[in-house]
């Protein structure tokens, strides 16, 4: 059985930091623990074949990547 990963992300907003960097830094945390990335993939079913696919295909696309900034600073 899967373990659920359960994160609370608290943060107190005090008059020395102000609402919009407590927000900046609720929106850091949340890009750190993953939140935004969980929903994004929890938000629409894909068939494992199809993900491994998507996954080739981005692999592939950065060894193309990675190999032209390669060329571009071979020649200097």
């Amino acid at each position: 059985m899967a373990k659920d990963k359960n994160y609370s992300i608290f943060i107190s907003i005090d008059d020395k930091l102000g609402a919009e960097r407590s927000l900046r830094k609720f929106k850091r945390l949340c890009e750190a623990f993953g939140v935004v990335r969980e929903y994004r993939k929890r938000k629409e079913f894909k068939k494992p074949s199809i993900r491994r696919i998507e996954k080739l295909e981005a692999a592939e696309k950065r060894r193309n990547k990675s190999a032209s900034k390669m060329r571009r600073t071979s020649k200097i």
